[in-house]
Order: structure tokens, then sequence, then C-alpha cells
């Protein structure tokens, strides 16, 4: 496939790259003589050799020039070599192709591509050489994500500190908005958006993701500049006789304090200047900080029109700040953006299962990272303390830089990703970031199998300023929950999966604790008596608080993802209360038709399709349970999918204490149980004016097969369609003969049919349908028999046209002539005993009416 191909490579080893292996190039002649050398000879050089040269001796080319040439030189081969490894923005270059490059395909190209683009490899001194120089590089807004390119080109600057003093408006003539970035925002910010950029994969190309060279260099990118241990190691060397100095950051440092709370606009042309930030030590973390973002802004910044309104609302931003100086909103009046700009959004966008996985990643290093902090370190005292910038940043990571992006990016994934399988990726990433626990360096007592460890109390906090994490987007899984077909065990295991980390021990009263600071009552101060909130929490008046400490910061947490306005629904309120006995109601049935899934499959032989074509089996094609795929229709298949089903009943049950006596009305309530007749009762429905009318359980029934509605072919047997067991044009055929026939005869098969002896019961079994005065018709209101009239007698030729009559009389034929019998005698024979059989059949009908009679 055209974009999943690799670049030209090299089937030998190549090693860390000895100068006498490489001979004499032309751009070796152009050092020797500066003279005649062109501006653009290098770069020339380069596109010429990415098309001639395979992909060892490319890499060990590059490696030479960034050795050999001043950082003069570099800065103009810069942008090229970026795009050529990463591809182009608009997905038309693929470059390396990192995300289809796996080392047990190509181990060579792996190793050489993995080796160059590691942290402290050959491309990143490239980045560090240009970054001692204080290059500028201009990268297009157009290519941002759609909110952040609709903000910026409605002259709203986004609120993250990575875009301040950057933005470059074009010259005179010029087309579109450009970004300023140094080299290593450069390289980021191509990097992070190739994830994104580039097409998805085919469908028919499957390719581990933990495998690929991409997912790879994240983690490596992750653990080298957000280090668990120790400090972030020191820019690279890039000059042969010494070091090179700590490139500094371009733009001044901000305080962790103010990340998230500052929108600026832009109303007028904004110069871009080298700015170096006076506090040397903040140069430990720039690069920490800056991965940090890009990450964050190019992964998770994507999402629907509706929410970019409520995000980009400059009131919005504004709530929190309001609700901490308790101040009447009326005061203020922000300037709202122009509808312009709320309509100029209009991306579409719905992540990968790969993007998807490459956040997780994200997620849990992060974690790992914010609990790298030693204890003394990350209690509230420590904030007193002089501590290091990475211990600060340690703290700030995840509350500033990753909540509020990751909070919205969730809600997206749960409205819009598909009702499948697939889903199983934003869950397992949700569950991850829920659980800091499980990434913390010191291990908490494992209980035994059957019992889950306690979590902590020191979690508590995470927990509640957190909270709609937790509460929220439970509630949007309910609402998943019910829409899909639990009877498929990989349905069933997402169901398990959030119940078991959702029933953990200690964590449903944390859960709960943090609603009932959220719904503490709050006294409302006049506004003629503001006070004044100081960071350590404190009022400086001398009023005792109305508010607690942990209470106030639940509040900021909810009001500044969901607004000051917002209705919250308690996770264990009777609204929720009410989603999770529905949830328990459909496990209870799922089981249950899992269970009759199960022993269809027992009875049913393996011939059964072939025999069902031929005629013999049932034709009903609702008889059989077609909503889940073959393969997972299997005994061990639905063995797992009752076990899922079973614990994440009882999960549910221990979560919000539900009763055995609820559990057991709920399967009573639940109508499965076979009528008089022994068939399943209609789907869930009410009355209405035009009649039944299908309740949201009703239709869930019916698009999983559990009910159905029986359906019978009440119009004239002749006309009925043409099965896929019958010959089509046999059929048609037939069909004229027979209407013939009866045209001609019809008064004579009257006659006979209307006498009163033998004569006249043998023509009318034949002549006449015997089920017809006894069928019933169903209405929308109910079942009820109606009298048809009645159609004279006539011939039926319609048998001949299936595939299972000409089928036996081909047997017939087959097995007669094993005796030596001909066609002739043969045919003789079988209308022979169809007169026998027929009459057997006229004596036991007349019979069975007296019977009636």
């Amino acid at each position: 496939m055209a974009f999943c191909r690799l670049p030209a490579w090299s089937s030998q080893t190549v090693r860390w790259f000895p100068k006498a292996a490489i001979s004499c190039l032309p751009w070796e002649a152009a050092m020797a003589f500066p003279h005649l050398q062109q501006p653009s000879f290098l770069l020339a050089s380069l596109k010429a050799d990415s098309i001639n040269k395979p992909f060892a001796q490319r890499c060990q080319d590059l490696v030479k020039v960034i050795e050999d040439f001043p950082a003069k030189e570099l800065h103009a081969i810069f942008p090229w070599l970026v795009e050529s490894i990463f591809g182009s923005l608009d997905g038309v270059l693929v470059g390396w192709n990192l995300r289809c490059l796996q080392g047990r395909v190509n181990p060579v190209e792996y190793s050489i591509a993995m080796e160059f683009l590691d942290p402290s490899g050959p491309m990143m001194k490239l980045v560090y050489k240009l970054q001692a120089e204080d290059y500028n590089f201009d990268f297009p807004v157009s290519c941002l994500p759609g909110p952040v390119k609709a903000s910026i080109q409605e002259n709203v600057l986004p609120d993250s500190p990575l875009y301040h003093n950057k933005v470059q408006f074009p010259p005179t003539g010029g087309l579109g908005l450009n970004l300023a970035l140094n080299p290593f925002e450069y390289y980021m910010f191509y990097f992070a958006l190739s994830l994104i950029s580039q097409k998805p994969m085919p469908m028919s190309f499957h390719v581990r993701t933990s495998d690929c060279a991409y997912f790879i260099l994240v983690d490596r990118y992750l653990s080298w500049f957000l280090p668990t241990e120790g400090s972030v190691p020191p820019p690279l060397c890039s000059s042969p006789g010494g070091s090179s100095p700590s490139p500094a950051p371009r733009t001044p440092a901000m305080p962790f304090a103010s990340y998230g709370l500052h929108t600026s606009l832009l109303k007028r042309h904004i110069s871009h200047q080298t700015s170096v930030n006076a506090d040397p030590a903040s140069h430990e973390i720039w690069r920490s900080e800056t991965l940090l973002q890009v990450f964050v802004e190019m992964w998770l910044h994507h999402y629907s029109l509706e929410m970019y309104q409520k995000m980009q609302s400059p009131h919005a931003k504004l709530e929190v700040l309001h609700y901490r100086l308790n101040v009447s909103s009326a005061l203020h009046s922000p300037a709202q953006p122009s509808l312009q700009a709320l309509h100029a959004y209009q991306e579409s966008f719905m992540p990968t299962e790969e993007h998807v996985l490459v956040v997780r990643l994200l997620l849990k290093h992060l974690h790992a990272f914010a609990n790298s902090l030693k204890p003394d370190q990350a209690s509230p005292s420590a904030h007193s303390h002089a501590t290091s910038p990475l211990e600060e940043f340690k703290r700030a990571a995840v509350p500033r830089f990753v909540q509020q992006k990751l909070y919205v990016f969730l809600q997206h994934c749960f409205g819009h990703w598909p009702l499948d399988a697939s889903f199983r990726a934003v869950l397992e990433m949700w569950l991850s970031y829920l659980q800091p626990w499980r990434y913390a360096p010191e291990k908490q007592a494992q209980g035994s199998d059957s019992q889950p460890r306690c979590v902590s109390e020191r979690w508590a906090p995470f927990i509640q300023e957190n909270l709609l994490m937790y509460t929220k987007l439970f509630v949007s899984f309910l609402n998943r929950a019910l829409r899909t077909d639990l009877v498929s065990p990989k349905n069933a295991l997402m169901v398990f999966r959030v119940a078991k980390v959702f029933a953990q021990p200690n964590l449903t009263e944390m859960i709960q604790k943090g609603e009932q600071l959220f719904l503490e009552p709050e006294l409302i101060i006049p506004h003629r008596q503001h006070r004044l909130f100081t960071a350590t929490s404190s009022f400086l008046s001398p009023w005792p608080p109305v508010v607690t400490d942990a209470s106030f910061k639940v509040k900021s947490h909810v009001y500044s993802l969901e607004g000051q306005d917002c209705k919250y629904t308690p996770m264990f309120g009777p609204e929720v209360r009410t989603l999770v006995l529905r949830l328990a109601q459909l496990i209870t049935q799922a089981k249950q038709t899992a269970k009759s899934i199960s022993d269809q499959c027992v009875e049913s032989p393996t011939g059964r399709s072939f025999l069902s074509w031929l005629g013999f089996g049932s034709t009903d094609t609702n008889s059989w349970y077609p909503a889940n795929d073959p393969d997972e229709m299997g005994q061990d298949s639905i063995r797992k999918t009752d076990e899922y089903l079973e614990k994440a009943l009882e999960y549910l049950r221990q979560i919000f204490r539900l009763s055995e006596a609820q559990l057991a009305q709920l399967t009573l309530a639940l109508g499965n149980a076979r009528d008089e007749n022994g068939k399943q009762q209609l789907p869930d429905c009410i009355v209405g004016e035009e009649g039944l009318i299908l309740t949201p359980l009703g239709r869930y029934q019916i698009i999983n097969g559990l009910r159905r509605f029986e359906i019978e072919y009440q119009g004239d047997l002749e006309l009925q369609p043409i099965r896929s067991y019958e010959i089509t044009s046999l059929v048609r055929a037939l069909f004229r003969l027979s209407s013939a026939i009866n045209r001609r005869c019809a008064g004579q098969m009257a006659a006979l049919c209307s006498r009163n002896d033998f004569l006249g019961s043998f023509c009318r079994y034949h002549l006449t349908e015997p089920a017809l005065s006894n069928r019933h018709l169903l209405s929308p209101v109910g079942r009820r028999q109606v009298t048809t009239p009645a159609r004279g007698p006539r011939l039926s030729l319609r048998f001949l046209g299936s595939y299972r009559t000409l089928l036996l009389l081909l047997m017939a034929f087959f097995v007669a002539s094993l005796f030596c019998i001909g066609p002739l005698p043969c045919s003789l024979l079988l209308v022979l005993g169809y007169i026998l059989y027929a009459i057997a059949m006229t004596l036991l009908t007349e019979r069975g009416k007296l019977h009636q009679l």
C-alpha cells in the first residue's frame, strides 16, 4: 500500500559511524573549497542522496553532516530533514513511516532509525546545535489542531503558554499566520503531529502499536525528559572541542499558579524577540515543560464545536476566578469571541485507536513522574520550602497541563466513539488515569486473589480534584453500556473492567466524600464585603471560613471544567441508581440469552445451515441469534461472557449497595419466561394511540436478538417471496403453468371439491389450503383471529421449484438405476407411491374433522 511503504532500505548492518568508512562526498569537497559553496548546495545534495542512496548510507551521511557543518549551514536543511523523517503535515509524504516500522519485521532499519532519533542520538544533537545559536523556524498555524487554529485566526491567544510571544503575522501580501518556534519546539511539533496528520493504517495492515518505532520513541522521550529518578539530562555536547551552552527557553517561564488562568488578546502585531529567563534553575526543566505542553496540545486539543464554544469563551475562563473572589460576574464584561470564530471551527475529529494508545502511554508515565516525588516533597507543607523547579513541575504537571484537556478529550470519545469493541482502548486510557496508585513507587500490600487491595487515603485529594473524571464519565459509560450488546464477550469484559475498578475497597467512599464536599451549601457574601483569597488557601479577613479547603478545591475543579451554572448529577443519586438498575437488568437478561445460545449451539448439528438450504430444517431466520460474530459464539466465549457478567453484577451490587432482593426482583420482572405456547414474549412495548410503541428496552431487545415479534406471511401463499431454497426461474414458470390450468379448469375443480364422497375429500386435500381458516392476523394492538375470504380450489405446482424436491427426485432416479429400473418405470412407481400416501392422508384428515365436530 502506498502510504505503508518504507523508504529504500539497506540490508547491511551499520556501525555508528566510523569516519574511515565514509567516502569523499560532494559536500566534503564543498567544505574544502568554501568559495565554491552555494547556500543551497548542501540541501540539494542531501535531497539527491535521499533518492539515490539506501537508507543506511543516508543516515551515515547525515551524521557526518551534523558533526562537521556549522549551525549556519545546518539551519537551511533542518526543516527539510524534519519533514523527511516525520512526513508532511498534510499527510501526503509519509517520511520514514515510523508508525509502521517494527523491529521484528525490519530489524536493521529499525535499529538505525531508533538510534538516529534517540534522545541522545544525532538528530537531537542537531537540535541542540541549532538551539545554541537561537535560530527560529516558521510553523504554519493552519496545521495546528482545529480549536487552536480557530482561536489564533480570530486573534484570541490560546491559554497555553506554548503559544505566548510566538505568533507572527504575515507580511504584506503574505498568506497565513505562523508560529516562530525554536529548534526543539519545531522538532517536537512535527513529531507529535505526525501521529495525527498521517493517514490511518488500512484494516488489512495489522501492526501492533506497542512494537512500532513511533510508540517506543514516545516512551523514550518521556523517560528522558520526564525522569522518574534523578534530573533531566543536560543537552548533549554538539561541538568536538567543548561543551555547547545550555539552550535557554525563548519564552519567559510562567509561575505554575498562573497556568490556565491567563488569556491574551492579540490587539496588534506581536514581535517575536528572544528573552532569556533570569532564573538559571528554570533551564533544568524548560525542555520537559515544552515536551509535555506540545504532546498535550497536539494530542488532546481536539473536540466538538459546542465544546470549543464552551472552552474558548473568556467568560467561562473567568468563572473560576469569580468564584474564588466571590465576585458577581455582572461586574465584569469580558470580550466575547466573535460569532465568526465559533462558526469557523468545524473540525470533525475522531481519534484513532493508535492515537488513544499513545495518549494512555503519556498518562501512565505522567502518573509515575508525579508519584516519583518523595513523601516529604509531596506533602502540602513542602510548598512553603525551597524546592527545585523539577519538583514543582512534578506537582503541577497533571493538574495544570493535562486535566482539563484530557477531560474534554474523554468526553468527546465517550460521546462519539462507535458502539463496538474498539472502545476498549478509550476505556483503558480512562481507567489508567483514574488509578494513579498503580504507578506509585511504593506498592501497597496485596491481598489474596479474591480480595482486591484497598485504596489508600493519601489518594483522596487526587480523587476530589478529579471528581468529574470519576462521576460524570462513569455516567457516560453507563449510557454507552445500556446501548451495547452485552452478550458479546468483548463488551461484557468492558463492563467487568469498569465495575472492578470502581469496586476497589475505599474508592467508593472517597468518591462519595468528594460529592459531599461539592454539594456542601455555601454562604453568598454581599459584593461590598469581598474577601481576598490567597494562594495559601487562607482568608485575610478574621471571619471564619464558610467552606473548607477541600470543598473549595472540589468546587473549583467542577466549575473550571463545567462552568459555575453546571447541573451536577450525583453518582450515588437516584438518577444514576436507576441507570445502574437498568444495567443490572440487561446483564441478567444477557446472561440468560448467552445460556440459550449455548443450548442452541449444543443442540443444533454442524450441518444445520446446509440442511436449511435444502429445506429440511427451519427456515425462520429469527430463530438464530445474529448479533455477534460467529467466532464469539463458541462455548469458551459464552463461558467467558457469563463469567464477566456475573462478576460485574456482583461489583455493581457492592458499589451501589444493591440488595439481593432487588436483583431477584429485577430477574423476575425481566419477562424472559416462556409463555403458555412455549414462545418468547414480545419486546417491551407501551400501548399508544396507533398501537404498540417500542420502549428503549424493547429496541435494545430487538437489536441484540433478545426478543422478537412473531412474523408470519399472511398473504396468498402462491405470491409469497421466492425463498433462497427455490429456483427463481422455475418457480415463475410453474406459477404461470398452474395459473393457466386453474383458469381453464376452475369449474371442474370446484365441482369435484363439492362432492361429499371420498373423491371430494381427495380433491379438497390437494386443491385447497387447509390452514386458511385457522390463520391469525398479527396487528400492532394484539393478535386476533380474522375471517379471510375463501379462495376457490386451485392447483399449486410451486413445490416442484425447490432444490429439495429436485434433489429427492434425482436421488430416487439414481437409486432406481442401481436396481436396473428405468426412468419411466421409476416415475410410475413414484406416482403410485404418492397416491397411496395421499389416500392415507385424506383418510386421516377426514377423521380429524369428525373428531373436531
